[in-house]
């Protein structure tokens, strides 16, 4: 009754800030409701990872993604769908990609086409040579009898080493460098059957699902029924931890890449100038609660799982950077010695997280079976690298490769404990190797995830704004 008359009193102001209340509690729903707490299937919350990202690792992950080496990426866009007919190449011009001439590479990068990233395997003879090679990444006719005999070494274990990922080969002609800070990720207007088809391909044919399951994993399927999720969630959950886990990679990689698009969106294009910026209408219709029928915390619930797991990749790989023998080689003894401190300052961070995730945990049952069950994991996820040679627009097929790849890298990382720990210290090893492609797709597609967790909270602040405007 009290109350009541209260709002009576109060009059119009009273009652339009109570609407005021009601709406802003309602957008905050989109990214808040079900997005807190401890994580599924580890021991981490939300908002120790928020913190830890927001004040430790996007600063100098930004800043070591605009350092040479990490900005330029080889990849060939050109290899043809393997699994059907494609259906032709986006026309949109921001689907583009602007592949880099080779008067811009640095030195140091092309000669390390061949040699790894290894600074004692270009010398200056060899650089001189790779400057005059008619196209990018030439392999270098004058290297040493003992630098050969490594290189053979090298190419002999990594055509034998259980990728996680279709890896491109760096000396076909159609494999190009790009300047990634120049082609940045972003919504291009590429959808439609095309983009179906390929999460569709990933989702339902490559994602662990017993016949008896018939809700569509895609999320983009039009027809998923009246069904909640629920009934879908507790078979998920009746899964082994290796399933979950695969799923929810997927998933979180899928729910990073939609952060990206609506942070970095098509405004609007005014005399041939075209603004982009965040779309919080796209934000809502792809992660609000209400709008996603409760799915869109599950999806972003499994970007910070993605996270932990790349980040105690990068913590498990730390010592193999650590080495004097390892040199991130660009040709500028300076600014290489400058971007190893960097990686090295970040790997430090990575290491003092308290709450990483376990993967020991996998594949730890009967030795038989788990044998098996990790390699069929590892020809899943590798599948998953094919399809991305699947898709039409050339900036989505860039940045879908570099963070399949980065994520097969870091899944590599996690399961070569043993041959890390016995690196030799002044000598490259035979046992566990990375490329520089695979290198600058681990670091790159971690900050890909660093920046949605950033942007993330960009958006829980334009919700709250646009309650008010």
């Amino acid at each position: 009754m009290s109350r009541g008359v209260r709002r009576v009193s109060s009059g119009q102001g009273a009652a339009v800030a109570a609407q005021l209340l009601v709406t802003l509690s309602f957008l905050l729903s989109a990214v808040e409701a079900q997005v807190t707490g401890v994580l599924d299937d580890c021991l981490c919350d939300i908002d120790s990872i928020d913190n830890f990202n927001t004040f430790k690792i996007f600063p100098k992950i930004k800043k070591l993604q605009e350092r040479d080496y990490f900005r330029y990426y080889k990849v060939n866009l050109k290899r043809p769908c393997p699994f059907w007919a494609e259906d032709g190449h986006c026309s949109i011009k921001d689907c583009h990609v602007e592949p880099c001439p080779e008067s811009k590479i640095p030195v140091g990068i092309k000669a390390g086409s061949s040699s790894k990233y290894l600074k004692v395997a270009n010398s200056t003879k060899e650089i001189e040579d790779c400057e005059q090679a008619n196209k990018l990444g030439a392999i270098n006719s004058t290297l040493s009898s003992q630098s050969k005999e490594a290189f053979i070494d090298w190419a002999r274990y990594d055509d034998s080493q259980d990728h996680f990922c279709e890896l491109d080969d760096e000396r076909s002609p159609a494999a190009q460098y790009v300047d990634l800070l120049l082609n940045p990720e972003r919504y291009t207007g590429y959808k439609g059957s095309s983009a179906w088809r390929v999460w569709n391909s990933i989702y339902e044919e490559n994602c662990f699902k017993p016949r008896s399951v018939y809700r569509p994993l895609n999320p983009l399927a039009p027809s998923r029924g009246e069904d909640d999720g629920e009934s879908f969630y507790t078979w998920l959950e009746g899964l082994c931890l290796e399933k979950r886990v695969f799923y929810k990679l997927i998933s979180g990689l899928h729910a990073s890449i939609n952060i990206h698009l609506c942070a970095n969106y098509l405004l609007e294009e005014t005399w041939g100038k075209p603004s982009w910026g965040p779309n919080i209408k796209e934000f809502k219709r792809r992660f609000d609660p209400v709008e996603t029928k409760g799915e869109g915390p599950r999806r972003l619930k499994n970007l910070y799982f993605l996270y932990l797991i790349e980040l105690r990749a990068l913590s498990k790989v730390a010592p193999y950077f650590e080495r004097s023998v390892v040199d991130l080689y660009t040709g500028n003894v300076e600014d290489d010695a400058d971007t190893k401190n960097l990686l090295l300052n970040i790997f430090q961070d990575t290491k003092s997280f308290p709450m990483h995730f376990d993967e020991k945990s996998m594949f730890a049952g009967d030795k038989k079976g788990a044998k098996s069950l990790k390699e069929e994991f590892r020809l899943h996820f590798k599948n998953i690298s094919r399809i991305m040679d699947c898709v039409g627009c050339d900036k989505c097929r860039l940045w879908g490769k570099l963070q399949t790849q980065g994520l097969g890298t870091a899944l590599k990382i996690l399961f070569s404990e043993k041959e890390i720990q016995k690196l030799p210290e002044n000598s490259p090893s035979k046992g566990f190797q990375l490329t520089r492609q695979e290198i600058v797709a681990l670091l790159n597609a971690f900050g890909r995830l660093s920046t949605s967790i950033r942007e993330l909270q960009n958006f829980k602040v334009l919700l709250q704004h646009s309650s008010f405007t």
